[in-house]
C-alpha cells in the first residue's frame, strides 16, 4: 500500500518520527504500559493512539488529574524511556513512509518534526540508518506548545527556510494533523499499523 499525496510542487518534506517514520508506536506503547504500572495507573491503547504526539509530561499529568495519581512526569518518562530503547534492536521504519523520506533525501529539505525527546527520535533514526537524511530535528524541548499546537511544524517550515504554504507534512496521529492544518500546510495520513 503506498500513500497518496495531496497535489502540489511541495518545497519540503516535514515528518513525525513515531508511528510516522519508525513504526514504533506498539513498542511505545509496550514501554509506557510497562513504566505506568509500577504506579498502578491505567492507560487504555485507545488513549495512546489518541493521545499520539504529545509530550510525555502532558500524558502524565493528564492520567495523574483523570485516576487521581500523583506520578512525578520526569521519572515516569525516564523509565518509560528505558523500557523503549529495550525494544530498539527490533524497530523497523514503515515502508510506505521510507519510500518518501528516500525519493525526497538530496532533492528536497526534509525535517523530524516530534513530540518525542531529541534523544529518543535520535535512537529511533540511528537504529533505522536515517539520521543522516534530515536537515533537522524538531523535537520536545525545542518549542513552547507542541501538537495540536502549530509551533513545531512552523518551527521546522522557518529552519528549512521553507514557507508553511509549501511543506507537506506526513503524520499518523490527530493532534499532528491538526497542527499541520493550523500551520496552513498540506499533509498526508499514515495509517495506523492495525491499518497498514
Amino acid at each position: 500500500m503506498s500513500l497518496k499525496l495531496p497535489a502540489g510542487d511541495f518545497k519540503a518534506y516535514l515528518f513525525d518520527c513515531d508511528g510516522t517514520v519508525a513504526d514504533s508506536m506498539p513498542p511505545h506503547y509496550i514501554a509506557w504500559k510497562r513504566a505506568l504500572d509500577e504506579w498502578g495507573a491505567t492507560f487504555t491503547e485507545e488513549q495512546f493512539y489518541g493521545w499520539g504526539g504529545l509530550p510525555s509530561g502532558v500524558i502524565i499529568e493528564r492520567l495523574n488529574k483523570e485516576q487521581g495519581l500523583h506520578m512525578v512526569p520526569a521519572v515516569i518518562a525516564e523509565r518509560k524511556e528505558e523500557f523503549y530503547y529495550e525494544s530498539l534492536p527490533t524497530l523497523k521504519a514503515v515502508p510506505e513512509v521510507l519510500e518518501h523520506v528516500l525519493d525526497a533525501y538530496g532533492r528536497i529539505p526534509i525535517a523530524i518534526v516530534s513530540g518525542s525527546t531529541r534523544e529518543s527520535v535520535v535512537a529511533s533514526l540511528t537504529t533505522l540508518g536515517l539520521l543522516d537524511h534530515f536537515d533537522t530535528l524538531v523535537c520536545a524541548g525545542d518549542y513552547i506548545h507542541g501538537k495540536p499546537n502549530p509551533e513545531p511544524f512552523l518551527m521546522a517550515a522557518e529552519r528549512l527556510r521553507v514557507a508553511p504554504a509549501d511543506c507537506l507534512v506526513f503524520e499518523d496521529a490527530e493532534p499532528g494533523i491538526q497542527a499541520a492544518k493550523t500551520a496552513g500546510m498540506a499533509w498526508v495520513k499514515v495509517p495506523m499499523p492495525w491499518e497498514r
